[in-house]
Order: structure tokens, then sequence, then C-alpha cells
């Protein structure tokens, strides 16, 4: 997973142009940004490792095969690691969000296996996964890894550490965000089966569905399990909104006519952590906009 980092997705780099400022970024704010990637690299990397541990290729090989494949097979989204830099934010342990972060990459997984399943009907297949099984095997696959996904965070459950009700509502949060009013709400709406106005509402409210709502739930995830004040898990919650449609529509072909709304998103994003008074929140930052965080580090 480190190797394949994108950090943020392939749209986002580290140094930006200004168009009031062309200069390239100083030494330390190069520094700075190295940082920030060596930050969400060693996150990822933990994150995999305790998905590889978790999903050992075992008996019977003819359901783990395809559900270790699948989960690796599918592109990271930043909302895992997000949920462990937030719990680390507001103080929490690393170990404390691993689960719910692997819980996330698994949901996202599974909707992204089941969205680019190798249907026959299609004109041509949909890029970015590597299809090793039938349609069939990959549709029971995403369906398994649905509740795999819960049983890691039922399992994780230490009385010692975490109280049985912060699973219980990180569950509650995963299932509602990947669910039908959740990512499969915008994979819906993605498809065309319904109109909700103009092509840049819909996807606005797509980026919203998958990706906004998905990053605020591993936002908010992460904040509840590392003791996070209400105020501070809501908060975290809405910068995670902001900086996951930021990722959705920078992704999108028509990014670039939407200029507008991502710079407005960002603005949205840092306007949250700014709130967060006393927390170190240059690290997390660095999700929407790492140069900027690099210059404030600066």
């Amino acid at each position: 997973m480190a190797t394949r980092l994108s950090h943020f997705n392939h749209k986002t780099s580290f140094f930006t142009k200004s168009r009031s400022n062309p200069r390239r970024p100083s030494p330390r704010c190069i520094v700075a940004m190295a940082r920030t990637q060596s930050y969400w690299a060693s996150v990822e990397a933990e994150i995999e490792a305790y998905l590889k541990k978790s999903i050992p290729i075992r008996s019977p090989e003819t359901v783990f095969e395809p559900m270790h494949h699948l989960t690796f097979a599918a592109p990271r989204t930043t909302a895992a690691a997000l949920c462990v830099a937030a719990c680390e934010l507001v103080g929490g342990g690393r170990d404390q969000a691993m689960a719910a972060a692997a819980a996330i990459h698994l949901m996202h997984a599974a909707a992204y296996t089941h969205e680019h399943l190798p249907l026959t009907d299609r004109p041509r297949p949909r890029p970015g996964i590597q299809h090793k099984y039938d349609p069939n095997i990959e549709l029971l696959t995403g369906d398994g890894i649905i509740p795999f996904g819960l049983e890691l965070l039922a399992r994780s459950m230490d009385p010692a550490r975490t109280k049985p009700d912060k699973i219980l509502r990180v569950i509650v949060e995963i299932t509602r965000a990947t669910g039908s009013q959740g990512m499969v709400d915008g994979q819906y709406q993605e498809l065309g089966l319904d109109q909700l106005g103009s092509e840049y509402d819909i996807i606005e409210y797509v980026c919203r569905k998958k990706e906004g709502e998905l990053h605020a739930c591993g936002a908010a995830c992460g904040a509840i399990l590392g003791g996070g004040a209400e105020e501070e898990i809501e908060t975290l919650r809405r910068f995670g909104l902001h900086a996951g449609m930021v990722q959705g529509i920078q992704g999108k072909k028509k990014a670039g006519l939407m200029e507008e709304k991502i710079e407005k998103l960002k603005e949205l994003a840092h306007k949250e952590l700014k709130s967060l008074k006393g927390k170190k929140t240059e690290l997390i930052s660095s999700l929407i906009e790492p140069s900027v965080a690099a210059v404030q580090i600066s």
C-alpha cells in the first residue's frame, strides 16, 4: 500500500503553482512537505500490515484467496488514514483506530468491487482493477468483505482500553456512511439512474456521498476512538466531508470547470481545523493542500 500511495489523489501535487507567486517552495517548506509525506506513508503502511495479518489466505482458499486479492486490488482511500490521523490528533494512540481504519478500507474495497464487476453486457470493462475472477465470484466476495470488516471491529473491542459503546458507535458510523444513504446512493446517482439537475450538481452530490461522507466517517470514527470531545468529533467530521469532496471532485474529468467549488471546500476545511484550538493540525491539513500546511509549519 505504501509503495503505491498516492497520498491524496492523482490530481494532487505537493508542488502546486500559484498565480500570484510562482516561486519554488523554500527549503524549509520542502522539508515540511517531506514530513507530511512520511507521516501518511507510515499510516498507510501500518493499515496494510494490519489488513494482511487479518486476511491471510487460509481454508477455505476459494473464499479467502479472492477476498485477499480484492481487498488489495481496490485503490486506496485516504479516509482510512484520516481515521488514524484524527485519533492521534485528539490524543489517542494509533493502535486504537487501526481496526476501524481497516474496516473503512474493506467497505470501500467491497463497494469498489461491486461497482467494477466485469459484466458482459458492458461495452467495455471499467478500468482500475485487475479481474482474476468471474463476476459471480467477485460479487459474492464483495458481499463477504462487508461483514468481515464489522467482525474486525467487534473483535478489536478491549474493555480495558475502549468502551464497548464506542465500538458500537463506530459500527453505526461506518454502516451509515457506506450504506443506502451514503456510498450506495452516490453510486446510484453516478450511474445516471436519477437526475438531480445540472451535471455539476450531480458531480457534487456523488462526491459528497462517495468520498465526502466516507472521509467524514473516517475522521469522526478516529476522534471517537481517540477519546475526543463531541465538539471535536463533529468538527473533524465536517473537515473530513470537505476534504473528501475536494478529492472526489479533483478526480473528475471536469474538475477544471469546478475550481471555484474546490477552493470553497478547501476554505471550509481549513476553517474547521482553525477551530481546534491547541491542536497541531498541520499534518492533517495536508490531506487537502500539503503546500499550505507546509508553509504554516515553517
